[in-house]
């Protein structure tokens, strides 16, 4: 691996000065965000693209190791990968206030914009920890979309009437909690948040960070409501394994949702 960081293709989503990553490649993380943009990266021939959503709690991004490293995989498949820089819910705007509870989601709602504006190809949302959950959020307000790859992600059992363990406490900033509660995703109860496009899923077993149950739960819902999901549950995974922990279980989870992906591309 090169010492130098990637140089992708920067489109602003918004006004402000770009976001300035910590750390050395390639473990940079970003943790103030004034100005949302896709970090754009070509495929040669593309056959997709994929909106990469990396993780970090809502609290900052995991840039290189959940963001860029996955882009640079997609690129490499022939799907070309855009990366969202988004904001941060309850972090501070710049302007004497702090960003709303759904900035994230007002973000991602750009970047499919931007997306949809661009020659048509199979679109894909692919998220990480809180970036699965994004995913999964976006997911319901993109039904077109050819499918969501969504890995160790919170994506319903941090709402505070759906939480596991029981009595776990609430998140801050209060911003962050509130767009758990707004959208929990996969819970027949809140049908806003039940995504009706094909989904992959990756959980860890023994993940103390991102319980099972996030993934049970919406299989539940899968299963009343006919949904078309993959899930997979590996036994001796991490949380955040992304694409660089190959020790466990867990280590062909990527050729998995490739070859999902791929079969999702022949559809329709």
């Amino acid at each position: 691996m090169s010492d130098l960081p990637p140089r992708p293709d920067v489109v602003p989503l918004g006004d402000g000065p770009a976001a300035i990553a910590g750390g050395a490649w390639p473990d940079r993380q970003i943790a103030h965000v004034l100005r949302p943009e896709l970090q754009s990266f070509a495929a040669e021939a593309p056959r997709a693209r994929a909106l990469v959503l990396a993780g970090g709690g809502y609290t900052k991004l995991m840039l290189d190791k959940e963001g860029t490293e996955v882009a640079l995989w997609l690129a490499a498949q022939g799907i070309e990968a855009h990366v969202l820089v988004h904001r941060l819910p309850g972090q501070a705007d710049g302007a004497g206030g702090v960003w709303p509870a759904d900035a994230a989601l007002q973000d991602g709602l750009a970047a499919l914009a931007h997306l949809d504006a661009l020659e048509p190809l199979p679109l894909f949302l692919f998220g990480l920890s809180s970036g699965g959950h994004l995913a999964g959020v976006l997911a319901c307000h993109a039904p077109g979309a050819a499918g969501a790859v969504i890995t160790y992600a919170p994506i319903n059992a941090n709402h505070r009437h759906h939480k596991y363990p029981p009595g776990k406490p609430d998140y801050p900033p209060a911003e962050k909690q509130a767009f758990y509660d707004a959208w929990p995703v996969g819970l027949a109860e809140h049908p806003h948040g039940v995504p009706q496009v094909p989904l992959f899923l990756a959980y860890a077993l023994g993940d103390r960070s991102v319980p099972v149950q996030h993934l049970t739960r919406l299989l539940e819902t899968a299963a009343e409501a006919g949904l078309d999901v993959d899930a997979h549950v590996f036994g001796r995974a991490p949380h955040g394994f992304a694409l660089r922990d190959r020790a466990g279980s867990h280590a062909d989870w990527s050729g998995m949702a490739l070859r999902w992906m791929e079969r999702r591309m022949g559809v329709g």
